[in-house]
Order: C-alpha cells, then sequence, then structure tokens
C-alpha cells in the first residue's frame, strides 16, 4: 500500500503514520508547520515516523503539490482528543491548566454535551474507509454518546488527582448546545465501533501531556 498523509506532523496525522508504516505501507507525510501547534512538537510528533525507511516527509503546501483526481470517501470527525493533541484544543487545555493550576474559564453552565473521538479511533476508521468506504460517502466517526463539560472536568481531576480551578463566564453566543455522532453507517460499512472509555483516553492524554511538560 501507498499512503499519502496531509498535515503529516499533527496530531492526527502523525499517529495515522505509524499503523500504516507498521504494516508495510510506503507513507509520504507533507505538512507546512502552520503555527496551529509549535513546531518544536510537531516535530516531536514526527519522530517515530521519520526512523522508519519506509517514510519520507516532504515539507510543503497541499496548494503547491500537483492535483489528483481521484474518488473520495469523507469522514466527519467529532472532537478528536488524545496524545498529541493540538495546544488550543479544549482538553489540551483543561488538562493543562490542572496540572499548572491555571484557570479554566467554562462558558455557560457547562451542560452542554459534546461527542468526542479517541483520536486512535479516528486513525482506525481513517484506514478502514480506504478499503471499505463507499466513494462519495460521508461518515461520522464518534465516541457514540454525549458528554457534559461538567462531566469532563470531573474525569480531569480524577485523571490527574487534582481539582480543576473553574472560572464561569456567559455562554458564548452561536455555540451549540448538544452535537451527537450518528455513526450508524460508519458501523455498517467500515465496522467501526468506538471501544476506548472517555475517561480512559483523557488518562492517556494526561500521561503524556505531563511528559511534555517536564
Amino acid at each position: 500500500m501507498r499512503a499519502f498523509i496531509t498535515g503529516a506532523a499533527g496530531f492526527i496525522g502523525s499517529t495515522l503514520a505509524e499503523p500504516l508504516l507498521e504494516d508495510g505501507a510506503d507513507v509520504v507525510g507533507l505538512d507546512s508547520f502552520t503555527d496551529y501547534n509549535p513546531r518544536p512538537l510537531k516535530e516531536r510528533n514526527l519522530a517515530a515516523a521519520r526512523r522508519h525507511p519506509q517514510f519520507r516527509f516532504v515539507e510543503a503546501r497541499l496548494q503547491d503539490t500537483r492535483q489528483l483526481r481521484l474518488s473520495a470517501v469523507s469522514l466527519r470527525y467529532f472532537t478528536v482528543y488524545g496524545p498529541r493533541q493540538r495546544p488550543d484544543m479544549g482538553f489540551h487545555q483543561f488538562l493543562r491548566a490542572t496540572l499548572l493550576d491555571e484557570p479554566i474559564t467554562v462558558y455557560g453552565d457547562g451542560e452542554q454535551t459534546r461527542d468526542f473521538t479517541d483520536v486512535h479511533h479516528a486513525v482506525n476508521a481513517t484506514l478502514a474507509a480506504a478499503v471499505h468506504g463507499v466513494p462519495g460517502r460521508v461518515y461520522n466517526i464518534g465516541g457514540g454518546s454525549r458528554v457534559s463539560i461538567n462531566q469532563v472536568l470531573e474525569m480531569v481531576e480524577r485523571v490527574s488527582g487534582r481539582r480543576p480551578r473553574v472560572t464561569v463566564d456567559p455562554a458564548q453566543k452561536g455555540d451549540m448546545r448538544h452535537t451527537y455522532a450518528d455513526i450508524r453507517l460508519a458501523r455498517t460499512d467500515l465496522g467501526f465501533m468506538p471501544t476506548v472509555r472517555l475517561e480512559d483516553g483523557l488518562a492517556a492524554e494526561h500521561v503524556w501531556l505531563a511528559k511534555t511538560l517536564r
């Protein structure tokens, strides 16, 4: 198999590259090192892939590469989290603030709910879609359940052993009250079934982030 990964130094892209390489794929990774994630963190994300002889990295923007006509399968990820998550994303911010005893801002009453996706579920779904996905279809990829922000903060306290310092601001205009991934099509076509409990995934991200901050 040959694979071309855009955003290969990022959170999901770098996590996707590793199982592909382990399965014997030839992987070309593309990344332009935009400033959503500091370059040293992205370089660290790439470290394992760069050591593999079947990985080639190209530093460039996608629009600088030759465009090909390809059949496409689309995946709609719902709030992906886990080790290597970008610093601007919610769980990274919650865990980092708790580790450093800094305040966490919650907008509204904290009872808004989201469907969260462990990064390994996102990777497994992507690999399955490459083989079994139906061209033109869009698959929702999520954890399969809704969890409130308040419940997430309770989990953060349990996995970190520290009580988060929470400040409350008014709800943001336009913020969705609830989101939920209907994963029935992904289950049927891709065999997708989330197995990692949210609290276990948060614990894995906490361990990774604690090591990163040392």
